[in-house]
């Protein structure tokens, strides 16, 4: 099977929004983490501050990289428009 150019890759907007979900899903668990830890919510929120930033831009690297590789991708076979039936009109 041959390769179609532009599919089953995500774009930069979608491996970015990605990025910013998981970051806020990411983040909260390290504060509650640290707060468990530690006890104080200071301590959780200046982890969680200063790992939102450094975890996204390495998630979103990461993301991108993946974006590149066809491994673990199906290529689907071409459609022949000829092949597929007309509606005829109502």
């Amino acid at each position: 099977m041959a390769h179609i150019p532009g599919t089953g890759h995500a774009t930069a907007k979608r491996s970015l929004a990605k990025t910013i979900s998981w970051r806020t899903i990411g983040t909260l668990d390290t504060i509650l983490i640290t707060r468990i830890v530690t006890g104080s919510w200071a301590a959780g929120a200046a982890v969680g501050v200063t790992e939102v930033f450094t975890k996204m831009v390495l998630y979103y690297f990461h993301e991108r990289g993946w974006s590149w590789s066809d491994w673990g991708l199906e290529d689907v076979e071409p459609i022949d428009p000829s092949s597929i039936p007309a509606i005829p009109p109502s």
